[in-house]
């Protein structure tokens, strides 16, 4: 089969033929029909954001495509199912703490890398391996489809923060980045979940005003001056409510301090929930006062990817029609013009904005 390979960082991905994988027992092999190019691979691959990584491998996190093989243990799926590959890989041996692999992205620690070694090629390939539990039906869906179902992946990482909070209909929630690529789809996301109101700050006047024409008046947009005294009262006077939760998914390179700034917004008995980058590539730290979580009962919780079911969960919700993965510009590229489309992604990572490649 064909697919792309990066040999080290800081190098194209080289196109060229490799072993065709082959299941055992809890493993699916998937013809990739789609898969998503994530706005940030070329500083994966660059190095640039030092993701655990062990080279060479195929990259690429996720795909929507075709079972074409199953393991003796597979009793649901077919040959012939559409479904989406879940690039969250977990460790077995352990239910309440496994290690975590993203299946041709990164690894979380070293039983991560352990466990990347063998789940270690992504989707930018012709097929792919997943873990049995990975294959999540979608049911039938036409060829042309499968890019847009790759907005699935964009989804599920707020997704697992929304659900870390628990957000419930009706409420009041900040999201702190909201007009970044991961942050204008937390925004859709809490509003097809029911979010009575949700608070956009940033400093993108353009995406805000998008977010406001596209979902209408229960998006409040701020616009953030970075002076955090007036950015937090500008945020709580756009609410119509006390905010019962906020959401963080800035990426590694913002300032912490936008961070908190949105954490404090949030009433008595707040739940914030911090899924983004800030401060993994070094930098301030949060900072937040002791007393002030105390004497309020805020719950802090960090949150990274989403929990097993989360996966079926949003494709409930997107089947309901409560979500639409439409929203989206796609721009296609073959396997051949992978880096072409590594370029792309980079200089497209706007909201509402999807880079796919089709092999």
């Amino acid at each position: 089969m064909k697919a792309a390979i990066l040999k080290s960082f800081g190098t194209p991905l080289s196109v060229e033929q490799s072993e065709t994988p082959k299941p055992g027992t809890g493993e699916v092999i998937v013809k990739v029909v789609a898969a998503p190019v994530p706005h940030y691979a070329k500083e994966v691959f660059s190095g640039e954001r030092r993701y655990l990584l062990g080279l060479p491998l195929v990259p690429g996190a996720g795909a929507v495509g075709k079972v074409l093989a199953v393991g003796p243990d597979s009793t649901r799926l077919k040959p012939g199912d559409w479904v989406i590959c879940d690039p969250t890989v977990r460790s077995r041996d352990d239910a309440i703490s496994p290690d975590i692999t993203l299946q041709g992205l990164s690894a979380r620690g070293e039983g991560g890398l352990k466990l990347q070694q063998y789940y270690r090629n992504g989707s930018f390939a012709e097929e792919m391996m997943v873990p049995t539990e990975n294959a999540i039906k979608i049911g039938e869906i036409a060829p042309d489809e499968a890019s847009e179902w790759c907005a699935i992946n964009t989804f599920l990482v707020p997704f697992g923060g929304l659900l870390s909070i628990g957000l419930k209909a009706g409420e009041t929630i900040v999201i702190s980045g909201a007009t970044g690529y991961f942050g204008s789809a937390a925004v859709t996301l809490a509003l097809a979940m029911g979010a009575g109101a949700v608070i956009a700050p940033g400093r993108n006047q353009a995406v805000l005003d998008e977010l406001v024409t596209r979902f209408g008046k229960r998006v409040k947009p701020v616009t953030l001056t970075g002076e955090e005294s007036l950015d937090i009262g500008n945020i709580q006077k756009a609410s119509p409510n006390p905010i019962d939760c906020v959401l963080d998914i800035l990426p590694p390179f913002a300032d912490a301090k936008a961070v908190r700034t949105a954490i404090m917004t949030v009433r008595e008995y707040g739940r914030i929930s911090l899924m983004g980058g800030v401060g993994m590539l070094g930098g301030d730290g949060l900072n937040l006062s002791y007393p002030w979580i105390m004497r309020n009962s805020i719950t802090i919780k960090g949150q990274w990817m989403y929990p097993r079911e989360a996966p079926q969960q949003l494709i409930a919700i997107v089947k309901s029609g409560l979500l639409s993965l439409g929203l989206f510009t796609i721009s296609e590229f073959n396997l051949d013009n992978i880096n072409e489309a590594i370029e792309h992604a980079a200089n497209e990572k706007g909201a509402f904005r999807l880079t796919v490649v089709r092999p």
